[in-house]
């Protein structure tokens, strides 16, 4: 297997993390590293993506969560030098399927990649679904 995924936080490497959504993302780059890791501590569940050879982090994703029936995904990533291998799909599986929140209601927001998610059962929201955004 090319690829090994964990949901340990401490084997997160904080620095290419950093780097890849500092600069790499559209959707955070307006985040500092002071909250890019307060996101990591506090997330309710990640799961990392690492190179089965050499270990290095290729992946991740983080969510939170009530803990109890709603999960919210965020910050899906994989780098550029191994897209187009399905580690996306197998992120998000281990994060949806495989996890403790594998019968919660998951929610996201994301100008890209439908086709993966809707493969996780993902749809448009319907019209019960509000949002206020934040304000900056």
């Amino acid at each position: 297997m090319k690829y090994v995924l964990s949901a340990d936080k401490d084997r997160v490497d904080r620095d290419w993390l950093w780097n890849e959504l500092s600069t790499n993302v559209y959707w955070g780059t307006w985040r500092t590293r002071a909250d890019v890791e307060a996101q990591l501590d506090n997330a309710w569940r990640i799961v990392g993506a690492y190179d089965s050879r050499t270990g290095a982090m290729v992946g991740y994703a983080r969510a939170f969560s009530d803990g109890v029936a709603i999960a919210y995904l965020a910050d899906v990533y994989v780098h550029e030098s191994e897209r187009g291998q399905s580690l996306g799909k197998a992120i998000v599986r281990e994060m949806i399927d495989a996890g403790p929140g594998a019968n919660f209601r998951w929610m996201l927001h994301t100008s890209d990649a439908h086709g993966l998610y809707q493969q996780f059962g993902f749809a448009e929201p319907d019209a019960r679904y509000l949002e206020r955004r934040e304000v900056r």
